[in-house]
């Protein structure tokens, strides 16, 4: 298993990126049970689904902010022209 790559995530959609952040989150949960109740699992998968959180996290943040910001513009635009 490697570590994911930033570029591999640009292509799917918002909603697809908030059930992944979902998914994750549940996973990472999981994986902090298994290590408090002393369960078998590997321990580098708690790093790698970290990791992936917060790169979706960035992501979606990214996408968000670049959609206020278009339609901050747009307003400014709108009142300029009146």
């Amino acid at each position: 298993m490697t570590l994911p790559n930033f570029n591999d995530l640009k292509v799917i959609s918002n909603k697809e990126i908030s059930k992944k952040i979902i998914q994750t989150e549940k996973e990472l949960f999981n994986l902090r049970f298994k290590k408090a109740t002393r369960q078998v699992f590997k321990s580098h998968e708690i790093k790698y689904k970290k990791r992936q959180l917060a790169q979706l996290k960035t992501l979606l943040t990214i996408r968000l902010d670049r959609i206020e910001e278009n339609k901050s513009n747009f307003l400014l635009q709108v009142t300029k022209e009146k």
